[in-house]
């Protein structure tokens, strides 16, 4: 099975393999539930979706109705003010068909125009804490992408005391000076605050060539022979306290929840380099 973690300050203990439902935004509900039993067959206990993935909400909450407290249930608002924040939160709730959110998320709050007024007065951030006291929402969160993002997350704590945080992490992205300094500032705070941290982009191999033809759901082309996906997520795992959420396609949840059961130890320095040259691999950040 895959290995667990208590997930940050929440006290549910995870499994360190997370589903990232952007996989079944555009899914039939037929193939939503085919993946649904590939989580139950691995023990996969949480999941992260959002309304901003197509259908993946409305695909999720049938699940609810038998195994609501089966799962951690995450998903976010790309909302930046209070009221729109307010109704897309209650909005989720209903088509999750949950009384409550586990982990509410406040997405890609990278843009410093978009931070402002999201975490001000009006902003979006009001309406998580409402529905938190309401009792809608148990937990609250942040997510980003991009180079900036890590620092971005460090100033968001700063402001107010969020319970997980969600950015890139992979071997690419680490080879990279400013990124690998203010990820490592983050993850040190998050730790001494309790902050759960989830990564991802971990099965990235590169950005899609302009005119290829997209195989996958993922928007950057991912990696897909299994040895290259067993060291991209041991490469992940092996360092504790992360949680890697897996990546958008349905037809590569297997292999990468495969990788993640048989997890032991990860891959060396040098084995990921070798793959790095192997695959061609390219970041999505410049």
């Amino acid at each position: 099975m895959i290995p667990t973690q208590t997930f940050g300050r929440t006290g549910h203990v995870s499994t360190r393999a997370i589903f990232g439902a952007a996989a079944l935004g555009e899914a039939t509900q037929d193939e939503a539930d085919r993946s649904l039993e590939v989580l139950l067959l691995y023990g996969v206990n949480h999941i992260d979706t959002a309304p901003s993935y197509g259908d993946a909400e409305l695909r999720i909450g049938p699940w609810m109705a038998e195994h609501r407290d089966r799962f951690f249930l995450a998903t976010k608002t790309l909302e930046r003010r209070y009221g729109p924040a307010h109704d897309e939160i209650r909005r989720s709730l209903e088509r999750l068909q949950t009384d409550h959110i586990d982990l509410l998320q406040l997405h890609h709050l990278v843009d410093p125009a978009d931070w402002e007024i999201a975490m001000g007065p009006g902003g979006a951030l009001e309406a998580a804490v409402e529905a938190r006291r309401e009792g809608l929402v148990r937990f609250i969160g942040v997510t980003g992408h991009g180079l900036s993002v890590a620092a971005r997350h460090r100033c968001s704590l700063e402001r107010f005391d969020f319970d997980s945080v969600l950015l890139p992490y992979n071997h690419m992205v680490m080879t990279m000076p400013h990124y690998r300094d203010d990820y490592e500032a983050l993850v040190a705070l998050c730790r001494e605050r309790n902050v759960a941290v989830q990564a991802i982009k971990g099965l990235l191999r590169r950005p899609w060539d302009e005119g290829a033809e997209h195989t996958r759901t993922t928007w950057y082309e991912p990696l897909e022979e299994q040895a290259a996906i067993d060291a991209a997520v041991g490469w992940v795992l092996q360092r504790p306290g992360i949680f890697l959420i897996t990546p958008g396609d349905m037809d590569l949840l297997p292999r990468v929840l495969d990788a993640a059961s048989r997890f032991t130890q990860g891959p060396t320095e040098e084995q990921m380099r070798a793959i790095l040259a192997e695959q061609e691999m390219r970041s999505l950040f410049v």
